[in-house]
């Protein structure tokens, strides 16, 4: 049974007995400097760790059997445990002060790769809800302020203004300082500027920057969550790992879509900004509480060493970033044919994506004849049969690579499934052919759900192609695609108020892209690994 040697000045090292030449020490040699693990008493390198004299006292009077917080010795034949380290999340490590593990809380000892892509999966939940929300309001909203089709639109087409400039810098930043600090700046920057948006509504100018404020802090999201996947989840696991994060949006989404409604009715429309603020902002803080809980029995003096620690590894990240930039192999990037694309094809999906999430409750309002609570009620149709076809999609590439296919003609598959079904749905829905309301609603459910399938597609190609620079090749092919939402959902409040056709002003449009975005996939896309720079 391991114990514990105390040395005089208040430093302890983990022994097998009481023999100085069997005295375990630290791995220094690990790439992460607080990726610790024990060592054989031959690669010793001796690590004081700082107690006070209680704690000490506390330590001397307990059996050791799981040891100290972050280490676990499963024998006393020389052999050591390895730490479950979260830095290969890009994150601090569990715990990082000198205590005892406990069996609380149950999930605990959940592997931290899930325990990350869980956490991250219901951000993006929450990123959905504070997009889609003024998709409803602005029905209210318009008729409060007085504002056309077109202001309508330029009011929503403004989070995509900051989503777009916010995708290159988020990815950036994710390579640096690792996706999880990324994601939790983005989170609260997006939650506090939701909470401005009734502030401001009555002014365009403050209006339109609140939303800016949105679009970027989720603009740095997808990024830092690609980030995390591409450098943790195996090739195996990952297309579930990406559908079960991105597929947070299409909860979050029907989740903003169902709560939407009867919060304006009840509370008025202002409600569905703060509450759902707060809940980002919630969020935020559980996340914090979670990194940084303590355990009752861990050594308080540790403190002043750690976060010194914390603020040098913090400067030298800091160090990093005038040099970065040109580190990064931007011409082997655009000199790929596969690189392009997936430009064109994040664009082509886009435009049918965020016009028909801006747009469809009016859709079903104005052309369907639903009231406020229908039209939001089927616009959750679609996001909803979304989660399923994600999960279905997943499944499907996932068990084609596992039996030997191409990961490339995979992705093609799925791509191609995401592009053509949307297009087949959206020529049923534009020509006349006397459906009834809520056949036409079917039909666009089954064309936007299939399109799901990007996530096994398109959106696992970044990280097939180069896991080092997965975050940054998103925040290229993300920054073009959100161009439609700035053009596209301006675009098509635009059309509708000059030919007053929603065939023309947002279907055919979509149809065009998808159509051309499925030629280029099939003829230049490739998931094989690409050597853009010797460091990759």
């Amino acid at each position: 049974m391991a114990k514990l040697t105390l040395r005089a000045e208040n430093l302890f090292f983990l022994s097998q007995d009481a023999s100085p030449q069997q005295t375990w020490g630290f791995d220094s040699s690990l790439r992460h400097p607080r990726q610790l693990r024990l060592v054989p008493p031959k690669r010793r390198l001796g690590f004081p760790v700082l107690c006070s004299i209680k704690e000490r006292q506390n330590i001397e009077n307990k059996r050791v059997d799981g040891v100290l917080t972050g280490l676990r010795i499963d024998g006393v034949d020389g052999e050591a445990s390895s730490l479950d380290s979260e830095s290969e999340f890009g994150a601090e490590v569990g715990s990082e002060e000198v205590g005892f593990q406990w069996n609380w809380p149950p999930w605990k000892n959940i592997p931290q790769r899930y325990k990350l892509i869980g956490t991250t999966s219901l951000a993006f939940v929450i990123c959905n809800m504070d997009k889609v929300n003024l998709s409803v309001a602005i029905i209210p909203m318009s008729h409060q302020f007085g504002w056309s089709s077109s202001t309508a639109g330029l009011v929503q087409s403004s989070f995509f203004w900051g989503y777009a400039i916010s995708q290159l810098p988020g990815g950036w930043l994710a390579k640096i300082f690792g996706g999880r600090k990324v994601l939790e700046v983005g989170v609260l920057t997006w939650s506090l500027a939701t909470a401005l948006v009734p502030v401001l509504a009555g002014y365009m100018p403050g209006l339109i920057l609140s939303r800016i404020l949105v679009g970027i802090g989720e603009g740095v999201s997808p990024s830092a969550a690609t980030d995390l996947i591409a450098r943790t989840i195996p090739l195996e696991e990952r297309s579930r790992a990406v559908a079960f994060v991105f597929g947070g949006l299409s909860v979050g989404s029907v989740t903003g879509l169902l709560l939407a409604p009867s919060l304006i009715q009840n509370l008025g429309w202002e409600s569905v900004f703060y509450i759902f603020a707060l809940l980002g902002i919630g969020w935020y803080s559980g996340f914090q509480f979670l990194k940084e809980g303590r355990s009752p029995f861990i050594a308080e003096s540790t403190a002043r060493p750690q976060s010194i620690f914390v603020n040098k590894t913090w400067n030298a990240s800091l160090n990093k970033l005038g040099g970065s930039l040109k580190d990064v192999p931007w011409k082997a990037f655009f000199q790929s044919q596969a690189v392009w694309a997936m430009i064109y094809a994040h664009f082509c999906g886009s435009w049918g994506h965020y016009t028909c999430l801006s747009w469809l409750p009016t859709y079903f309002s104005e052309e369907l004849n639903l009231n406020l609570t229908e039209a939001a009620w089927v616009s959750i149709l679609p996001p909803l049969a979304s989660i399923f076809v994600t999960n279905l999609s997943a499944q499907f590439a996932d068990n084609l690579i596992g039996n030997g296919v191409e990961t490339t003609m995979v992705r093609k598959i799925c791509q191609t499934i995401a592009f053509l079904s949307p297009a087949v749905c959206m020529t049923l829905s534009s020509v006349d052919l006397g459906l009834p309301p809520w056949e036409v609603v079917g039909i666009l459910t089954c064309g936007l759900a299939l399109s799901s399938f990007a996530l096994s597609g398109l959106y696992c190609t970044h990280q097939d192609m180069s896991p080092e620079y997965a975050s940054i090749l998103l925040g290229i092919t993300n920054t073009v695609g959100a161009v439609p939402g700035i053009v596209g959902v301006a675009l098509t409040g635009y059309l509708l108020d000059t030919t007053h056709s929603w065939s023309i002003s947002l279907f055919a449009p979509s149809i065009f892209f998808y159509l051309t975005g499925t030629v280029v996939w099939l003829a230049f896309a490739s998931s094989k690994p690409q050597s853009f720079s010797e460091t990759d």
